[in-house]
C-alpha cells in the first residue's frame, strides 16, 4: 500500500477557487475541537500565542479534527524554528505566524516552514506527516510544500512600508489581516473603523490578488460577503469560548425574566407539605 501525505481540505477548496471558513479555539480539549470540526468548519484555528496549550493538547485536537476531514491551523508561539515545524510534523495543516515585522522576517519563517526549493525547513520525515517514514524523502518534501501552508500575519504599523514586498515573497501561502492588534499598533484601540485599518485591510486583499496569494481575515456572519467581494478567501469566524460564553448567558437571562409569582408562598407550602 503507497502512503501519501493527507491532502489539505483549506488547499484544496481554495486551488477551486472556493472560500475558506475558519473558527477559533481557545479551550485546550480535543472534544471542542472535534465539535468545531463536525459543525461544518473547513478548518480550526488553535492558539499557542496566547493561550498556555502544550503540544500534547495541540496533538490531540489535531487528531480530533482529521477525524472529520477537517484541517488544524496552530498559531505558535514565536521563537526558535522548532517551534514553527511541530505543529506541521504532528500533521497540522498550517502553521499561523503572528506579528510579521518586515520582509526579512517573513522570508526566515518561510525558510523555516517550506522545504527546498522554497526554504530549508528541517528535514525528519519519522513523524504523523510523513506517515512515520512511510513517505521517501523525495515525495515527502514535494507533498509537504504541496500539502501544508503558512499564514504569516500583518498586525503592525511596521511592516506597512514592505507589504507588497511581503506577499509577493515566493513560499508565502495565505497572508493575514489582524485587526485588533493593527487598532492597537495605529493608537486606536478597538476602532475598527479607523480609516488607516480600513485602507489596510483593503490593501492586502488587493495585493494577495495581484500576486496569486490568498488573503485571510478575522470576520463575521454580517460582514463575510464585504470581506469576499474584497478579495479575501480564507475568513475566520467566531470562537469556542464566545460561542460557550454567549450560550449560558442567554439561558440565565430566560431563566431571570421568567416570572415566578409569590415564590416564598410556594416554598411556605412545599415546606408545610413535607412537615404532615
Amino acid at each position: 500500500m503507497t502512503f501519501s501525505m493527507r491532502p489539505s481540505r483549506v488547499l484544496q477548496k481554495l486551488r477551486a477557487g472556493e472560500v475558506v471558513y475558519a473558527t477559533k479555539l481557545n479551550l485546550g480539549d480535543a472534544r471542542a475541537a472535534e465539535i468545531a470540526a463536525m459543525s461544518g468548519f473547513d478548518c480550526i484555528w488553535t492558539d499557542m500565542e496566547h493561550v498556555p496549550n502544550d503540544w500534547s493538547v495541540i496533538e490531540k485536537q489535531i487528531l480530533a479534527a482529521k477525524a472529520h476531514g477537517v484541517d488544524t491551523l496552530v498559531r505558535v508561539a514565536r521563537g526558535g524554528y522548532s517551534d514553527y515545524i511541530r505543529p506541521l510534523e504532528m500533521d497540522a495543516a498550517g502553521i499561523m505566524v503572528p506579528h510579521i515585522m518586515s520582509a526579512a522576517d517573513a522570508r526566515e519563517v518561510i525558510r523555516s516552514t517550506k522545504f527546498h526549493p522554497l526554504g530549508l525547513r528541517p528535514v525528519d520525515g519519522g513523524n504523523a506527516d510523513g506517515g512515520y517514514c512511510a513517505l521517501g524523502l523525495a515525495d515527502y518534501l514535494k507533498q509537504a510544500n504541496e500539502q501544508r501552508f503558512n499564514l504569516l500575519q500583518i498586525e503592525d504599523v511596521e511592516p506597512l512600508g514592505e507589504l507588497e514586498e511581503i506577499i509577493a515573497l515566493p513560499g508565502l501561502d495565505i497572508i493575514f489581516f489582524g485587526p485588533g492588534d493593527f487598532s492597537q499598533s495605529i493608537g486606536a484601540p478597538g476602532q475598527m473603523n479607523h480609516p488607516l485599518l480600513l485602507e489596510t485591510r483593503k490593501r492586502i486583499a488587493e495585493l494577495a490578488v495581484k500576486h496569486g496569494k490568498i488573503a485571510g481575515t478575522v470576520g463575521s456572519t454580517g460582514n463575510s460577503a464585504e470581506l469576499i467581494a474584497m478579495g479575501y478567501r480564507f475568513i475566520s469566524i467566531g470562537a469556542d469560548v464566545v460561542a460557550l460564553m454567549q450560550y449560558y448567558k442567554s439561558i440565565m437571562g430566560e431563566l431571570r425574566n421568567q416570572k415566578v409569582d409569590n415564590v416564598a408562598s410556594v416554598y411556605a407550602g412545599l415546606s408545610k407539605e413535607a412537615t404532615t
